[in-house]
């Protein structure tokens, strides 16, 4: 690490918690507060359109018997794991309506992945889904908030489908883990 970045590691989602390739820029600096501190959207106007690629992921744990019940497809509701998928795609296209200084994007993929999570996969023991999403875009804004919350609404609707057998589901470790493209080019989650 630089002298001229070591300042930057102690940020929240700093250095410390990926890889970027252009460290560069400012990152005291937030582009949705103006000088007076008002909250504004960001002029992406003068940005050139390159292709874009965001990937996150979330878990929803549970108790065993109610992963046992959806990768057996027998839950009250139906199909657990594709209605989660069309709800994270569906998401990831409505993001600019939910997320307030969101731009809307013209995404070109949205795709949901779902992994069982069994006994013995994790050394806490804890079980459940892991959902990865992928989103594309050819825009002068990035899409990872498009990302993320196709993989939070895709955990909420397995939590909304199950609750009825298992109300202490718990959604977490939503976070990014790759993007790339844009003047900041590519960062990777360590």
């Amino acid at each position: 690490m630089t002298a001229e970045n070591s300042e930057n590691t102690n940020l929240p989602g700093g250095l410390s918690a990926g890889t970027a390739q252009n460290t560069s820029e400012d990152r005291t600096h937030l582009t949705h507060v103006n000088d007076k501190g008002e909250v504004r959207m960001v002029d992406v106007s003068e940005k050139d359109v390159t292709s874009r690629t965001a990937i996150a992921e979330g878990c929803i744990f549970m108790h065993p018997d109610t992963l046992d019940m959806i990768v057996e497809g027998s839950a009250a509701k139906g199909d657990v794991l594709a209605t989660a998928r069309v709800a994270g795609i569906m998401a990831a296209k409505a993001t600019s309506r939910i997320i307030p200084m969101c731009h809307p994007l013209n995404i070109t993929k949205a795709k949901v992945d779902i992994e069982p999570i069994h006994e013995g996969d994790r050394e806490d023991g804890r079980v459940g889904l892991k959902i990865t999403t992928l989103t594309k875009v050819d825009g002068k804004t990035g899409i990872e908030m498009e990302a993320l919350t196709a993989a939070s609404v895709a955990c909420l609707t397995v939590y909304d489908m199950c609750k009825a057998v298992d109300r202490g589901m718990e959604i977490g470790e939503i976070h990014l883990l790759r993007k790339e493209g844009g003047r900041s080019g590519l960062w990777t989650r360590d």
